[in-house]
């Protein structure tokens, strides 16, 4: 089973993106053949920046790299690397009709966010369809807005298939997991950097604990009880508590004594103690450019590899001889 995930080279990651998408990614590389690419592509649709855009798609690498992401167990590359997907890109791109990408979610919710409408926003569906198709990809984990790309992509490899009277694209399923719930932010809403409402995984300890600090809470005093259950302090420390923990924290909220403040401390401790490990890994790559970009070369070319197999088939197909 072939597992693809795209990676949008985004920045600073913060602790929902981890709990909400990552640490389900790197767990993947256990349950199936795991393709996994930073979306450089893709990026450029918001990214008008060189030096962002190099600076982003590098740190991107490295965090996931010190995450967990293993180049034995994964394929892990850059997305330009593997100039395959632009050539199936355009193939796809005329077994796409207008109606259909007219009628993705994410473009509409884009341009009325302000984002100006280009043909790489409109067109976005038919590149991610190429990505998915281009490697036989049978699953691909996205968030619910994700969804309807994944359905898109099923109707373009249909349409190229029922044209060509051929069974070359595989299906792929859409995965999404329902069990982990949203992840608050300091203000209790989505943990979005839209939203401000982050706290990083990397960064400085002193702006950590600042963003932690920050946590919104109730406003009652030292010697009054406190409600665990509806508390973002508490939310949050469910993430990295386990069950008896968690009832400690309970006891704790419910006896008088003890402010918020000493439970953000207590959450502090949990984000430093379960980061720190990677914190170190992250910083070894930083100082080792060279080895990541070994590694990336050495994802690329098992992509590629693959990549160019099925596309010596689909040009065969279309008459591209």
């Amino acid at each position: 089973m072939r597992i693809l995930s795209g990676i949008q080279p985004s920045g600073t990651i913060h602790i929902g993106n981890y709990f909400g998408m990552i640490k389900k990614m790197i767990e993947s590389q256990n349950d199936g053949e795991l393709f996994a690419f930073i979306a450089s592509y893709h990026a450029l649709t918001s990214v008008k920046d060189k030096e962002l855009l190099e600076k982003n798609t590098f740190e991107a690498a490295v965090n996931f790299l010190a995450l967990g992401m293993d180049p034995e167990k994964s394929t892990f590359w850059v997305q330009h690397h593997v100039k395959e997907v632009l050539e199936l890109y355009w193939i796809l791109s005329n077994h796409t009709s207008m109606g259909l990408l007219e009628r993705a979610h994410s473009f509409k919710d884009k341009t009325a966010r302000g984002i100006q409408a280009n043909h790489g926003l409109f067109s976005y569906p038919v590149l991610m369809a190429a990505d998915i198709l281009l490697f036989d990809s049978n699953i691909v984990p996205v968030g619910k807005d994700q969804v309807q790309h994944v359905e898109m992509t099923r109707d373009i490899a249909n349409s190229f298939n029922h044209s060509y009277n051929t069974d070359l694209f595989v299906m792929p399923k859409s995965k999404i997991d329902d069990v982990v719930a949203t992840v608050p932010g300091t203000d209790g809403a989505k943990m979005s950097k839209s939203y401000n409402n982050t706290i990083d995984m990397f960064n400085t300890k002193k702006k950590i604990k600042k963003q932690v600090m920050g946590i919104v809470t109730d406003s009652k005093e030292l010697d009054e009880a406190k409600d665990w259950a509806g508390c973002n302090v508490y939310s949050l420390c469910k993430l990295f508590m386990g069950e008896d923990e968690l009832l400690t924290l309970q006891k704790r909220y419910e006896t008088p004594g003890e402010g918020y403040g000493h439970f953000k401390l207590a959450l502090l401790d949990k984000i430093n103690e379960h980061f720190d490990p990677y914190v170190q890994k992250r910083e070894e790559l930083l100082n080792n450019p060279k080895k990541v970009h070994e590694i990336l070369e050495y994802g690329a070319s098992k992509a590629r590899k693959i990549a160019s197999a099925k596309m010596e088939i689909i040009r065969d197909t279309v008459g591209l001889i």
